[in-house]
Parts: C-alpha cells; structure tokens; sequence
C-alpha cells in the first residue's frame, strides 16, 4: 500500500471521528434542551435588579446592549430556564438607626422595581411567590420572577419588617452579606465576628421567617452563624447560591459538614456558579492592580452616591470587559455537584447561579447557555429524575415545606 492511499485513509478516519462527535455533541444538546422543555428549572439567585437603571438593559432582550448583562427574557428562553429569584440586594454598611432608615427605602425602590419591570411584559412573565406558580406560568409560556432579599440589613432592628418583605412578595432571606450586620456573622468580614455567630436579634428573625413561611437562606453567613441557625430554625433551610469548600477552599463556600448537616436539616444547596468560588483562578497580576485602582477609585464601593453607584457600576463592568479573569468551566461546576450529590445525597442539591452579580462560567456565561449544565450532567450519566431534582424539584420540596409549617 503506498503512502498517499495510507495518508488518505488516515484523513477519512480523523473526519469520521470528528464527525462522530461533532453529532454526539448536537445529540447531547438536543437531548439537553428537550428536556428543559419539560421539566421545570429555577435558578434561585440573580442580582438582576442591579440592572434595571443601567443605560441599554431591556428585560425583555430584544434590544439588551448593557454590558455584562446575564439575565433576560430572551436569554431565559434561549437558555430553557423558567423561573429565577431577583435579589432585592442591598450592600453592607453601618448598623445605626439613620441608615437603616435609608437601606429599607432603597429596597422598597428595588421591590417596586421589580414589579414595575416585569409588569411591561404581561405576556411573558409574571411574578411568583408559591412553589406552584412556576408550573402554572410555564404553562401559559411565562417565565415566573421570584423575589429573595439578599442581605437582612434593611430590616434594621424592626423585627416587623420581616413580614412587611414577605408581604412584598419577597420569599426568602440571605441573612447578611460580605460583612457583619445586626443579624448574624458574615464568613467574610475582614474584621472578624461580631456576634460569634448568630445574634439574639438574628434568633427572632430565623422564629419570624419560620412563622411566616419564609425560607431562611444561610450563604454568606459565617460557619458559626451557620450551625446556629441550623439549631434555632424549626423549618429546611436552603444556601441559595453556594459551593463546596473541599472542591474550592473559600470561606463563602460550605464544608463537608455543613453540607451533612445541612441535609439531615432537611434543606437544600444551590450550587453557585461565580468562578472564584468554583475554582481557584490563575495568578494575574495586572487585572489585580487595575482591580485595586478601581476599588481604591470608589472608597471599596461603600458610601457612594446613587449617582457614583452608578458610575462606579459602569466602570466595573468595563473592567471586567477590558480585563476578563480566567473563568472555571461547566465541568468545574460539575465536579462540585458531583461532589454536592456524594456527601448529602441527590435531594438537597440545586443551581442559583448569582448572575449579574458575578456568576459566569467558561461555557455557560449567562442565562442563554443554562442547559450546558444539563448536557455536563448527562454526560456524566445523571438521570432524567436527578437532573429534574437538581434543576427545581428538590428547592420546591424545600419552599413547599417551609410554607406547611406556619
């Protein structure tokens, strides 16, 4: 056989192979999103809100030009995703009486924000507060906008405003955030704990949401605040945007322990997809220094204007434009899933994504791209019943059990 015939069928067999899986590929995919087109999927945390005042965001999707923006209708469609959680976010600052005042009527303006938003797609969406409406507005071919509140600050010492956030729709709490406040410890307070945990005040919250139906969400919180919940709370609880620490050893991720302790609670674990809490990223020095110049620039974004908010907005998502950080990958998503379903147990994992406020993978970078996690889950061998609990059915066993116990 002479060289030329044994190179040609060298090449015949190459492009047969990459074809195999080019069609393997488009089968998984399809395979992927017909099944998003059955089941039901919640994403159980985005800071989509944090968009509404910017110049070119559309909600709708049709004309969406702001930069960085991961959650749209138009993207939720693309994606096969029915229903996410809007956070009602609001950023760590003094714990004193002046500003409670002025962080609870900023969240009132995202609450009516919100509203006012999805009320100018009638036909597309609606807001949801009970673990039903999700399958009614799929139904009518609506994507359902949940309501959680990320950061218990704006509920200052007012123990009355737990219900007044319930009453606005809002269906779950995340305790605090980056940095200690009158509820609880943050895992990431540079200063350390205040309250060694779960704070008096944070106990008549957690009875207060358990009264009222109100999903108590412990991301954020320090380890301590963590297992004080987990004693004080009568009802699951969730982590609505969380990873596993032994797969990425941050604070903001949980332990084996926390995860086993959080399922004998009978709770629920929302993986996470920001990528310094799936993987560790590679060292890049000028990125940091551009990153330090811009916090240096906006005093860390604490204390600024509404006007300097978004200025400082603006610049942030340019940076990350002209400065893109190295990203994890879907199947670093995975491993933590993976690993999720290996410790607690199939029924106590689910995705919040914290889009817009973040989250992005290599693979799936916004909303339009969230059945790239179903194809990785069906390559590993996940059952059509597993991925069903993963993308909704274990959270709404949660927030249908939370709401039996008032």
């Amino acid at each position: 056989m002479n060289r030329y015939l044994l190179v040609f069928i060298a090449l015949v067999f190459i492009v047969g192979c990459t074809s195999r899986t080019l069609t393997d590929e488009v089968k998984l995919e399809q395979r992927a999103k017909k099944l998003h087109s059955k089941m039901v999927t919640i994403d159980t945390h985005t800071d989509t809100p944090l968009n509404f005042l910017r110049t070119g965001f559309d909600f709708s999707g049709k004309n969406n030009t702001a930069l960085g923006s991961k959650v749209d209708l138009t993207k939720m469609e693309k994606g096969g995703l029915d229903a996410a959680f809007f956070a009602v976010f609001i950023g760590q600052r003094e714990c004193t009486p002046e500003r409670y005042a002025e962080v609870n009527a900023k969240a009132l303006e995202i609450f009516n924000a919100i509203y006012a938003t999805v009320k100018q797609y009638p036909s597309y969406a609606a807001i949801a507060t009970s673990p039903d409406d999700v399958y009614r507005l799929k139904k009518e071919g609506k994507r359902a906008i949940y309501i959680g509140v990320e950061n218990g600050y704006p509920i200052g010492e007012d123990i009355g405003q737990v219900k007044a956030f319930y009453d606005l729709g809002a269906r779950y709490i995340t305790l605090c955030h980056t940095r200690n406040n009158q509820i609880c410890d943050s895992s990431t307070d540079p200063e350390g704990p205040r309250h060694n945990g779960l704070s008096q005040f944070g106990r008549e919250v957690v009875a207060e949401m358990n009264r009222l139906g109100m999903m108590v969400d412990v991301s954020h919180i320090s380890d301590k605040a963590f297992y004080d919940v987990l004693e004080v709370s009568k009802a699951p609880v969730i982590a609505s945007h969380s990873c596993a620490r032994a797969i990425c050893n941050n604070p903001r991720n949980l332990t084996d322990d926390m995860l086993r302790a959080l399922a004998q609670n009978g709770g629920v674990v929302q993986m996470c997809i920001l990528s310094e809490y799936v993987k560790k990223g590679e060292p890049n020095p000028v990125r940091d220094s551009a990153y330090r110049a811009l916090r240096r620039k906006w005093n860390n974004f604490r204390g600024l204007t509404p006007e300097q908010e978004k200025q400082a907005t603006l610049e942030w998502y340019e940076f990350e434009e002209k400065f893109p950080a190295s990203l994890a990958t879907v199947a670093d998503v995975v491993d933590h899933i993976d690993h999720m379903v290996k410790v607690m147990g199939i029924d106590h994992v689910g995705i919040g994504t914290d889009f817009d406020g973040g989250g992005g993978v290599d693979g799936c970078a916004d909303a339009s791209q969230m059945y790239r996690i179903t194809m990785e889950l069906l390559r590993r061998g996940y059952s059509e019943k597993d991925i069903r609990k993963i993308w909704g059915e274990n959270f709404l066993r949660v927030f249908r059990d939370v709401e039996k116990r008032i």
